[in-house]
């Protein structure tokens, strides 16, 4: 479940007060589903979903990691994004 801190750095991730680049969204997403999912289980998306394989690219990334190390990368993450 996650903590309360976790729940306040995705609320404040949405009404960031400049737009992140794509990177940093990506990194935001693939931190949010190892925190609250756990590792990717499921299959890349094909060839023509470039969104898709983005997203699963990024969650994948933090493949092996805790749910609670990636709720902490995550909360310190989006500190950064708003110290901007």
């Amino acid at each position: 479940m996650p903590s309360a801190d976790f729940e306040a750095a995705a609320a404040a991730a949405k009404s960031l007060s400049y737009n992140p680049s794509n990177d940093e969204l990506l990194a935001l997403y693939g931190l949010y589903k190892q925190a609250t999912v756990g590792d990717n289980t499921t299959e890349r998306p094909g060839l023509f979903d470039l969104q898709g394989k983005a997203k699963w690219d990024a969650w994948e990334k933090n493949k092996g990691t805790s749910q609670a190390d990636a709720e902490a990368k995550y909360i310190e993450l989006v500190k950064s994004l708003q110290a901007k």
